[in-house]
């Protein structure tokens, strides 16, 4: 008979490999590979913007499951009000957006809730890692998954047992984040372009008592190129656009017989704004201000020129000042034409003025024109947006482009028909933007997607296609005390893992327990069971003889 030790030593191995077995049949398993956008993060004069962490290996939960640091908070930007997002950047471990598949066919409301909720996230600090993924149907179906046990499947009324079953059966995923890098770039810079528009010298001789183009009256256009938002893409760049679209229209104007202005209308790009406090104006301003705007009459800055969404507003064009222009100043005489471009070229569109006084207990300015206005230069911005505080100013989402280039060409002719009046000292609109100066879909195509000047030359090349004294010039971080920073943060890929609750894993722990506490008192107990078997077969053995002998001897007597 095998003893305790030799049945204990031969059973346990069997036994721990099923609980093995068992157990690896709920461990992880693979969900997906995405590609996620890290939230943008950059210092604007001292003060920090976005987030700070980037690493994430948390257990993913929905907006209405999650409650502690150690889950990461799935959910759809829709769904996202922000006050879930305060909630979350204090308390959860990090938080994954997935973006809307089209935002354009989205109702103006909801349109409304999500450049509210961009601009608060972007204007403040985050200490928790935030990602946003682009749609993704496998994705929609683990935040399916993930939101099973949402606020209305808790409302209903279950039993807590089966909750609790609920809770054991549900799968769960695991998101791992890596590899992303949250190190300053210490080779920050913001590139500044510029360039003028002078008349040409052989043109110039058809024109009577032309002036030296040294004591011509300048004009100056600013703009700002957009080349982040809430994450690393490129935002609406219609500023940049219009400003390319004047440049090419004029530089033709310009090269007509007997219709060179007697003006240099001066043109100036920046990868700056709103975001980094207008440090392009502000560096060129530094530098050339002596030598540019001397003579200069005005000074017209683009900012949110077209809204990138739609909205409830009705369409006006706001020509911003810091201080009320005085009648017949250079811009009340531009204003009024500007009025009268709108009536007749404006489809609907009106222009209003708006006075605003400079804060200079600000750290951030409202506008770019302020920039110049503090150094006593009569400057306006041209703006769709009336309020400074505006989301729309910083938004990243953008609507269909069929609406966007319609509104830009309207933009354009109205500026540029003001603009031809003034230099040409016209009382009523010269109406000479048609034909070969028309402004048409194709250039407003051409200028739209314009990238910055460090990503390639297409800005570059413009300005020496059609402009003189082109000067491009970096405003680079100061390594002590830098007004600006950028940070490295390149999409970077998201793992899922699906995986079992951690109330599963408890459920687990404890049915192994029990089955290999029940091997283990089977195993002591053998010998004894044993010895109550052989018992009883030796009981039926011996009374199998008994009847035996009895029925031999019953037949022995018949």
């Amino acid at each position: 008979m095998w003893n305790e030790a030799v049945i204990f030593r031969l059973a346990l191995p069997y036994c721990l490999l099923i609980s093995l077995i068992v157990m690896c049949s709920a461990g992880a398993g693979i969900g997906g590979e995405f590609q996620v956008m890290s939230m943008v993060k950059f210092d604007s004069n001292g003060d920090q913007f976005g987030c700070r962490t980037f690493a994430i290996s948390l257990e993913a939960k929905s907006l209405y499951t999650w409650s502690t640091a150690r889950h990461v908070v799935f959910t759809r930007l829709l769904d996202i009000s922000l006050n879930d997002f305060n909630k979350i950047r204090q308390k959860s471990g990090g938080l994954i957006i997935m973006l809307p598949s089209n935002v354009s066919i989205l109702n103006n409301e909801i349109k409304e809730h999500i450049t509210i909720l961009e601009q608060a996230m972007l204007f403040q600090s985050v200490p928790i890692p935030v990602y946003f993924a682009p749609f993704n149907t496998n994705l929609e179906r683990i935040l399916n998954e993930i939101s099973y046990t949402t606020r209305k499947n808790i409302n209903q009324n279950e039993t807590a047992f089966v909750q609790l079953i609920t809770s054991i059966s549900a799968n769960g995923y695991h998101v791992t984040v890596s590899g992303a890098s949250s190190s300053a770039n210490k080779n920050s810079k913001i590139p500044v372009i510029y360039g003028e528009l002078i008349p040409n010298h052989f043109v110039g001789n058809y024109v009577d008592n032309i002036l030296d183009e040294n004591n011509l009256p300048v004009i100056l256009i600013t703009a700002s190129l957009k080349t982040f938002g809430i994450f690393n893409d490129y935002p609406l760049n219609a500023d940049a656009a219009v400003l390319m679209i004047l440049m090419e229209i004029f530089s033709k104007l310009h090269s007509v017989t007997r219709m060179t202005p007697k003006y240099s209308i001066a043109f100036l790009l920046s990868d700056s704004g709103l975001l980094l406090n207008f440090q392009g104006a502000k560096k060129w301003l530094e530098i050339e201000e002596s030598l540019t705007l001397q003579g200069v009459e005005y000074v017209m800055c683009l900012d949110t020129i077209i809204q990138s969404l739609t909205h409830n507003e009705k369409d006006v064009l706001f020509m911003h000042v810091s201080k009320p222009p005085k009648e017949k100043s250079s811009i009340s005489q531009y204003f009024k034409l500007l009025k009268m471009a709108a009536d007749q070229h404006g489809k609907n569109l009106t222009v209003e003025g708006v006075h605003k006084k400079i804060n200079l207990a600000e750290s951030k300015l409202a506008w770019e024109h302020e920039r110049f206005s503090i150094k006593r230069y009569p400057a306006f911005t041209l703006s769709s947006v009336k309020a400074p505080k505006s989301p729309i100013r910083t938004s990243i989402f953008k609507d269909d482009k069929s609406r966007i280039v319609t509104e830009i060409m309207v933009a354009s002719k109205i500026i540029s028909e003001a603009l031809a009046a003034y230099i040409y000292k016209l009382d009523q609109l010269p109406n000479i933007f048609n034909g070969y100066l028309e402004i048409n879909d194709q250039i407003v195509m051409s200028y739209l997607e314009v990238k910055s000047i460090l990503e390639n030359n297409d800005i570059k090349d413009g300005f020496n296609k059609y402009l003189k004294n082109v000067k491009i010039i970096y405003d680079k971080a100061d390594v002590r005390e830098p007004d600006f920073l950028f940070y490295y943060g390149n999409d970077v890929n998201m793992n899922v893992y699906r995986v079992k609750p951690a109330v599963f894993d408890l459920f687990l722990t404890i049915v192994i327990g029990l089955y290999l506490v029940s091997v283990y008192l089977a195993i002591q107990n053998f010998p004894r069971f044993y010895l109550e078997v052989s018992k009883l077969s030796k009981n039926s053995h011996s009374l199998g003889a008994v009847n035996g002998n009895l029925y031999n001897n019953k037949w022995k007597l018949n």
